[in-house]
């Protein structure tokens, strides 16, 4: 008998777990598409705005620059300098006023090498070296200056140094010692291509405790420690040209007090043939500090080396450069800068760029991304959902209504009983003879009286499909007027009701400009305005027409969409030819197209989207001409307005 064993799946992603659920981002990238951006853009709005409860990019960028603007107000970068000089004239001080009280002319030539020395502090510490102090006080003094600026010096390369050289002694200079000698003689290996993992790990068993970052291989060391030295040449360049010199001096002279300028030369030299770029970085530029508190050389190091990793951030963040990607933003930099919330953020946001792409609602086409049909068609079912949520149908929801015959068509000779909402035409022979039947008749005068249960309406042909053409404005003016958004989406979601509702009618998107095409469903999400001249409805009628006539046995529906009167026709050459004020033919070739409509009853309702008085005219006179519905729809409004519409007339049909 065979065994099982049940446990957690841990071979790669759960099979069974339900995919994630992207079609808010596409709704949200929806918006931004149909108000004319193109995907990429779309993507990079949705991605800076964030989803749901998910920060993104803008606000990661929002916190990047509060925390530059918090370091920069911080402190002030000549901190060790002002240190430095404040201990210095301290315990010259000092010894000065041991000196005071002795008569001795020893004691005047020690006040007199006091008085000459150089005003540069790396100077007078240099020359202080072997000075053979009278005060104790000023010695301690003296010596705590030097045991600052080595330990400052030291975690200006070393971050975390000056805490592990707080109680200085020879042993543990001896480790720094030791550590340095270790790291350059690794780097060396690594260079002529002999180094391994192993010897890392045993160089991080003896040193680990001096790198607090923790770097889990040479690589991660090596960048740690570019990224300080870098930060230590831009800490120079952000003081004037004296307090540059001045500190260079008292590095120089720290690090030849502490036995360790041979060893930081040749680590400074590995570093560079490394990273050939560190000379460049270092050479980026400062940044201002406009702080009170003085810093110490570490301390001010630590802010320009986060000042930059944030700079980097910010970059990044940004995403305004050719060829950005989410990929280009260092994960380890965003959980340093703002822990692992962030992190799991980002992760959220790349999630989402490539679940789109992966179930299909993105692709990409020579390096640009596209729209897919798919996403395409949940663009137009969020669009009709949305109309839905503001309509009001008044308990009839325009469905057909597939329990009696049909409204539209030739009366086929049979009848059946009235219900309540029939508006088929009634039967009226039937129906008296119905109320006869019953004995309706009066005796004394012969009439007949009528009851609601005898009448009678006539059956037609059945007429369950629509041929409908929806024709839409592309001139440059339904952008200025704002209300080309409010068109596409209008479009899309006139689709999506008739393939999820209507799968039986016959839809044509036609748009219009100085010329007129049809528009397919894929490609209406990405359309943009025509920058021409010309609202050629003349040429927009002739091609719903065609339409129409291929589809004789179908209910005609025609919804126009404008903000402006004709201005263009269709020539007999095939040319478009425009006009301001309209050309007399202009209107009259529109004109004849609507008796055409006219006489294929379909009746064309105009959605008016501006208010002027020369397209008023002209709709009123198409309305008068034809029969149609002429409407001012607001923007906000159009897509209801136009839905409602298409259900009225669907659901009425003409007779």
């Amino acid at each position: 008998m065979a065994n099982y064993r049940y446990g957690r799946y841990t071979d790669g992603p759960d099979p069974l777990a339900l995919p994630y659920d992207v079609r808010g981002a596409v709704d949200e990238m929806g918006d931004s598409i149909l108000a004319g951006a193109n995907p990429a853009d779309a993507l990079r709005d949705l991605l800076r705005r964030g989803q749901g409860d998910r920060r993104g990019l803008d606000d990661m960028l929002r916190r990047v620059r509060e925390r530059q603007r918090e370091i920069r107000q911080s402190g002030r970068l000549d901190g060790i300098l002002e240190q430095a000089r404040a201990l210095l004239d301290t315990a010259i001080g000092q010894e000065r006023a041991e000196l005071f009280p002795d008569p001795a002319d020893e004691a005047r030539m020690r006040e007199a090498d006091l008085d000459a020395l150089p005003d540069d502090t790396a100077q007078a510490i240099r020359q202080l070296a072997d000075y053979d102090w009278r005060s104790d006080a000023a010695r301690q003094t003296f010596d705590q200056l030097r045991d600052l600026l080595r330990s400052e010096v030291l975690d200006s390369q070393f971050r975390g140094m000056k805490q592990m050289m707080q109680n200085p002694d020879p042993q543990a200079m001896q480790r720094v010692k030791d550590m340095l000698a270790d790291l350059n003689q690794m780097l060396a290996a690594d260079a002529r291509g002999e180094h391994t993992q192993d010897d890392f790990d045993e160089f991080m068993a003896r040193h680990g405790d001096m790198f607090p970052d923790h770097p889990r291989n040479l690589e991660e060391l090596v960048d740690s420690l570019v990224s300080r030295m870098a930060a230590a040449e831009r800490l120079l360049r952000s003081l004037s040209p004296e307090q540059r010199e001045e500190l260079a001096g008292l590095m120089a002279e720290a690090l030849d007090d502490a036995g360790l300028a041979a060893e930081m030369a040749a680590l400074a030299d590995a570093l560079r043939s490394r990273r050939p770029d560190l000379d460049r970085a270092g050479m980026s530029g400062g940044f201002g500090m406009s702080g009170e508190e003085p810093l110490g050389l570490g301390d001010a190091t630590s802010a320009l080396a986060e000042l930059a990793d944030l700079a980097e951030l910010e970059t990044a963040l940004g995403q305004d450069y050719p060829g950005a990607s989410l990929d280009d933003i260092d994960e380890e930099a965003v959980r340093r800068a703002f822990g692992r919330q962030a992190v799991d953020d980002m992760e959220a946001l790349r999630r989402i760029e490539r679940e789109l792409e992966r179930q299909g609602y993105l692709t990409r086409n020579g390096g640009q991304l596209e729209l897919t049909p798919r996403s395409v068609r949940r663009l137009g079912d969020t669009a009709l959902r949305r109309i839905f949520t503001h309509l009001d149908f008044g308990g009839r929801s325009g469905d057909h209504d597939q329990r009696d015959a049909g409204q539209a068509g030739e009366l086929t000779g049979t009848t059946r009983p009235w219900e309540f909402g029939d508006e088929q035409p009634l039967d009226v022979p039937a129906t008296v003879r119905n109320a006869l039947l019953r004995g309706g008749r009066r005796p004394a005068d012969g009439a007949v009286k009528l009851s609601a249960r005898d009448f009678e309406v006539a059956e037609t042909e059945r007429r369950t499909a629509a041929v409908v053409s929806l024709l839409v404005d592309l001139s440059y003016s339904m952008q200025l007027r704002g209300t080309w958004a409010a068109a596409k989406q209008t479009a899309l979601a006139l689709h999506a009701l008739l393939r999820s509702r209507f799968p039986q009618d016959a839809v044509q998107v036609v748009g219009f400009s100085n010329y007129a095409r049809e528009l397919h469903e894929s490609e209406l999400a990405g359309l943009g305005w025509d920058m021409v001249q010309g609202t050629n409805l003349h040429h927009a009628l002739m091609l719903a027409g065609r339409h129409i006539d291929k589809h004789p046995e179908h209910e005609p529906v025609v919804l126009i969409v404008t903000d402006g009167e004709p201005t263009a026709h269709l020539q007999r050459d095939g040319r478009s030819w425009f006009d301001w004020p309209p050309a007399p033919e202009t209107l009259e070739l529109t004109l004849a197209e609507v008796d055409k409509m006219t006489r294929r009853h379909a009746a064309l309702n105009i959605f008016m989207l501006a208010d002027d008085a020369r397209l008023s005219a002209f709709v009123d006179n198409v309305a008068k001409r034809n029969g149609g519905r002429v409407l001012q729809a607001a923007p906000e409004h159009l897509g209801e307005y136009v839905i409602r519409d298409f259900l009225r007339t669907r659901g009425a049909g003409r007779r």
